[in-house]
Parts: C-alpha cells; structure tokens; sequence
C-alpha cells in the first residue's frame, strides 16, 4: 500500500491495473428505529493525522501508540498475537509490541525487513510473514532488488524464530510463484509434526529464471500456475526444511461473474476527473473505467517533454502522451486477456486474498477474488472445494469468518481494493460491504453448502477523502451470540452482533476524521481483532490503537465479563480457534441477562437472578444447594428459549463443586 498501483492490485480492477503496471438464541433485538447513516456523527470528524476528530460508542479507547522511527509513515499491515505480545505487520518490517499493560503498550522491537504486505502470524516459536512486492530481499537488508530476475528477491513466506521475541532469526524463505499477499497458518489435529502454510498470492507469476516450478501458460493446463493455492509444509523440528508440498487449483471450473460496474458517486468522480484532464482506462472484462495512477502516466510524459528539450511539462505534452498510453493499456490488457467481456468464461482472475482455516471443524472460507469457497480441508495438503458462490453486489471477494459453531459465514469485499473512498452517500449499501451466509447441510449426502442470508455496511457516510470498504476483523467471544468487531480503514472501527444472519446489526464503534482533509490520503485500521478481553487495531498510517467494550443496552456487563474469562495464548485471526467459556458466575449471568433481552417473564429471571447471587456468595455444599435451585428457576424460562435455558443449566451445573 505504499502506492496506488499496490493498493489497486488488492481489489479485480486493481488485478488488472496491477498487470498494466508490470440459529439466533439470546440475540439482541434490532433498535426499532435504526439512526440513518445521513445524520451519523461519525460523518462529520475533523480531518488530521494525530489531531484527527474522534467519536466512539459503547467502546472505550484505552491507547494510541505512534509508530516507531523508520516504521511511522510506511504502512501498517496486519496483526498476531503471541503471549502478552502483539505483531504488526509493517512494509518496513514486523514491530513487536508488549501489550500487558493494554492501556499501556511499550514497544520490544521494529525488525527492519522491507517487503509487502509484510502480513504477520505465529505458531508458538516461529513467526511467519508474507511478502509479496518486488523489493523484498532473502537477506532483510533494504535497497530492494533492481534486476528483472534475481536469485536475492523473496516473492513467498518468510519463517523466523521468535525464541527470544526482541531477536528474530531468520530460518527460511519458501519462495512461491505468485508471491504471498496473505497467508493462513494450519495446524492439523491429526498431525502434530508438521504445520500448514496456506498461500494467497495475486501478483504476477514469476518468470522461470527466477523460480523454475512457475509456469505462466493458460489456466487450464494442469502445469499452469495461474489458478493455484501453494501450500508449504513446515517441519516443526526443523523449520528451515519448509518447502511447498502442493499447488491445489481449488478453481476449476468457476466463471467470472458478473460485476456491477461503477457508483453514483464514482460516475460523479470520474466526471470530475475527466473535467480535470485526468487519464482514464476503460477494463472491458469487468465493465470499469479507472482513473490511471499517475506512475503510470509520468513516465510517457517526461519522455515526450525531454524529447523536444524542454524541462516542463506542457498540455501538448500532455496530449500527445494520451494516445501512446491509450496504446499501451490495450496491448497489456490483450495480454492478459482482459481486454474483452470475460463474463461467463473460465475465471482468469480467481485467486483467493484470504483463507480463513477452522481445523476443528474441517473447514475453511476462501475470499477469492471473483468467488466465496467453502472448502473441506480434513486432508490439509489437499483442499477440496464444497461450493462456490458469486455476487454481483461483491466486487473483490476478501476474507472469511465462520461463527463460533460453523452453522454460518461471513464474507468482506473490498471493493475500491482498500485504497477508495467506498462509504460515500453514493455508494449502495451493499457494495463494499459483509455477506453473510448460513452452512447448511444436504441431509441425504451430508454436503455442505452457502445460503445467502443479507449484507451488513456500517451505518454511516465517509467522505472522498478518506478510503473506506469492509475489511479484517475477527469475533468476540460473547457466549450465546455472534458478534464480531472489524476494520472499515477509514471508516474506523465497527461491533456488530450477525447471530441472527439475516439482520446484522452494529453495538459499538470508535472513528478517526481522515488523515487529510484536502485529498485522500491512506490511513485508517486495517486490522482489528480481539484478544484476550481487549480490541487491538493496526492503523495504517498513525500506529496501534487498543480499546475495550463497555456495556449499552446491547451489551451487558455480565456479556463483557463472561468474553473477557476466554483467554488465548496465541491468535492468529485467519486460523479460527473454536471458543469454549470456562465455568464463571459471569457465564450463568450473562445467559440470565439474554433470557430477559429475550422477553422471559420478569418473575423467572428475578428468581434466576437470586438464586445465582446466593449461589456465589456461599462454598462447598451450600454453594452446591444454591446451584441446584438456580437450576430449578432455570426452568422457568425454558417457554421462552428451551436452547438458551438448556445452556443456563450446564453453566450452572459446571459450577457444582465435586462430592466430598
């Protein structure tokens, strides 16, 4: 994201631009009269990198942490956790930061190693982190690569040693054809020797001289590498020995989709780019006319300019440079076989940007460009695809989360590629949003497959000038419910509650105004996931926030309290663990305080709430006696929720201490 062209390439036009360059128990009811995203206080924010206006609901912001020297001003990337620690990704190089204090976050260590996206994650001793871009060295050092094919680029996964966190060694680089934009970490139940590297890569295959396995023929020659993940095995007792085992085509046979073209408000911005004389490409496959970053304009111009000896350019410059850029965007579209309608035909452009793993379960969610996948992956080496499902609403199909028991599945898209302005007034709802889709079960051959269920968009407006489209996030362990907080960059952060998929809806919020009032300029949280009781962001251009919910009437204290007893000794947010509540007083609270959101008469929920508290207050056999009466209470709730009752009871009776 260190230019227009990298942030471009994240989304199905930025593809395109990128090759011309080279069951719904205890939830929370709906506000019967939802605010309207035009009189949101979040639309208004003063603009400012360090002094930006701020607004948050139902959260509280804890710390904002700068970037360190050398780090601050270069993107900040995503986010693991290890420990008291949290890894952020940076193009510069992974910042170890010690959140034990949240409110406090200190700084371990910023490991300069240049690459992109620089995306992070851990497995106990190792880190690994994604690279991606041409200038990414095998040795870390700065400076890049200058040559076309060089055995010193790394375009795959790098593998540290993380022993001793303040000294990362590097161990290994596992070079792959399309690079790593992102990558998912796999621990397989069944196989505690080794670990999974699931690669996302998106960028342009690499040449054979470089990496002799790449082969950039047409995507249906199974020796192709256009429509494969890559799949690395990592030896846990000698990491240094990982290599990529596979490269799974989990696309076969998938079309490109159709694509719903541009917004009111981006026909008014290219309206206006043209009145300003900008340079424009139309992208037939995809029915899309972008403006051109002006890297890739410059350079034409400048050549013409020199060529008559003068040092400044002119508007006969200018002009004389719109036919041979014109010409060029032609032929490399050509080459790419973009230069025509492609909907319908063999999807050139399906790469999946996230994997999202969920090993107890079997399963994974593949954000693939053109596609959302459901994928069997109970033999890890060997991805099967379930389903497939395309949207005409999804420009750019970005990352997966599963709720807590599998039964659904939220996809983001990210269309604009993370570097538009998506959130405007003119912007559908549901373009650049989640879909959200049920799991459902063939009963006869026991197949899984996607239902869609509806889209969620945060419930405001953000200006041109700040990017804004739905992005990471991850869920928070409120027991009986599915609620989740995720990134929108600029458009801040945003808790909603989709345990009744079919009508999300936010709880919670914290929003910066745009880092520049005048133009866009990149910032915003670009990762955002929760960890151990806390809300840890990674903002792109500003540093590390760290927040905490507090109660509202869509969140309760007990809610919060029975989440925060969930403790992880790592996250990586791509490698969903399955949440399980350890036995607390909040947990039987917490169900008590969803029974009465529920409707359950006011005279069982005040005896719940009684025989509870004199449960708490007593030990041994007393304690024991209390429980059982709470037990007994519970049931004077099971006409309202049997499910949410049934799991009061096992909270209560998992509190029973043994038999003397």
């Amino acid at each position: 994201m260190t230019n227009s062209l990298t942030l471009l390439s994240r989304g199905r036009v930025g593809v395109a631009l990128a090759a011309l360059a080279l069951a719904a128990c205890g939830r929370a009811p709906k506000p019967s009269t939802a605010p309207s995203p035009a009189t949101d206080p979040r639309n208004t924010l003063k603009a400012g990198l360090f002094d930006a206006g701020e607004f948050s609901s139902n959260m509280r912001v804890l710390a904002k942490v700068p970037s360190p020297k050398g780090f601050l001003g270069e993107t900040n990337s995503d986010l693991a956790f290890t420990g008291n620690y949290v890894i952020q990704g940076n193009y510069n190089g992974p910042v170890v930061w010690d959140i034990s204090n949240p409110a406090k976050p200190e700084l371990v260590v910023a490991y300069e190693c240049p690459a992109s996206q620089n995306d992070v994650s851990v497995y106990k001793n190792l880190m690994f982190m994604s690279a991606e871009a041409m200038n990414g060295r095998v040795d870390c050092k700065p400076g890049g690569v200058r040559e076309a094919v060089s055995k010193d680029r790394v375009r795959g996964v790098r593998i540290f040693d993380i022993s001793n966190i303040r000294e990362p060694k590097l161990v290994a680089n596992v070079q792959t054809c399309r690079g790593s934009h992102t990558h998912t970490v796999l621990e397989d139940p069944k196989d505690k020797e080794n670990i999974y590297i699931y690669v996302s890569g998106s960028s342009a295959i690499r040449p054979k001289g470089e990496l002799e396995a790449c082969s950039n023929i047409a995507a249906d020659d199974p020796n192709s590498s256009r429509l494969r993940i890559e799949i690395i095995k990592v030896p846990l007792a000698d990491p240094a020995k990982a290599a990529v085992v596979n490269r799974a085509n989990i696309f076969s046979g998938l079309t490109a989709p159709t694509n719903h073209g541009p917004s009111d408000a981006d026909r008014e911005a290219m309206e206006a780019a043209k009145r300003r004389g900008a340079f424009v490409a139309f992208i037939p496959s995809i029915g899309v006319e972008f403006e051109l970053p002006p890297q890739m304009v410059k350079p034409t111009i400048d050549s013409i300019m020199k060529a008559r000896g003068a040092t400044t350019p002119s508007a006969a410059d200018s002009a004389a440079a719109r036919p041979v850029v014109d010409g060029l965007v032609k032929r490399m579209l050509a080459m790419q076989g973009m230069g025509e309608n492609t909907t319908g035909k063999l999807s050139e452009t399906s790469q999946c940007h996230d994997i999202t793993v969920y090993p107890s379960l079997g399963l994974a969610g593949g954000a693939c460009e053109g596609h959302g996948l459901l994928l069997d992956i109970s033999n890890p080496v060997n991805p099967v695809r379930l389903d497939a499902v395309a949207d005409s609403n999804f420009a750019y199909w970005h990352s997966a989360t599963f709720n807590n028991d599998g039964t659904a599945m939220l996809f983001s898209d990210e269309w604009g590629g993370g570097g538009g302005p998506k959130c405007r007034a003119g912007d559908k709802p549901e373009w650049g949003a989640n879909a959200i889709f049920d799991i459902v079960t063939d009963p006869a051959s026991g197949r899984k497959s996607l239902k869609f269920r509806s889209y969620y968009k945060i419930p405001t407006y953000q200006s041109s000038n700040e990017n804004c489209v739905a992005h990471n996030g991850s869920l928070i362990p409120v027991p009986g419910r599915d609620i989740m907080v995720q990134s929108w960059y600029q458009g801040g952060i945003s808790v909603f509650d989709w345990s009744d998929p079919a009508k999300p809806f936010e709880i919670a919020s914290f929003d910066r105004g745009p880092v520049d009032g005048t133009r866009m300029e990149m910032g915003g949280s670009w990762s955002v996931y929760w960890y151990n009781g806390h809300i840890v962001s990674s903002e792109i251009a500003r540093g590390l926030d760290v927040a905490e919910l507090v109660p509202s009437q869509f969140l309760t204290q007990n809610e919060i309290d029975a989440a925060n007893t969930v403790k992880w000794s790592e996250l990586n947010a791509q490698g969903q663990p399955k949440i399980s509540w350890p036995p607390s007083f909040p947990l039987a609270k917490a169900f008590t305080d969803q029974l009465e959101r529920k409707g359950c008469a006011a005279g069982a929920v005040s005896a719940l709430r009684t025989q509870i508290a004199a449960a708490e207050k007593a030990t041994g056999a007393a304690r024991n006696s209390a429980l059982d009466a709470a037990v007994s209470a519970a049931e004077g709730a099971r006409g309202c929720d049997g499910k949410k009752t049934d799991l009061l009871k096992k909270a209560l009776q998992d509190l029973r201490s043994p038999a003397m």
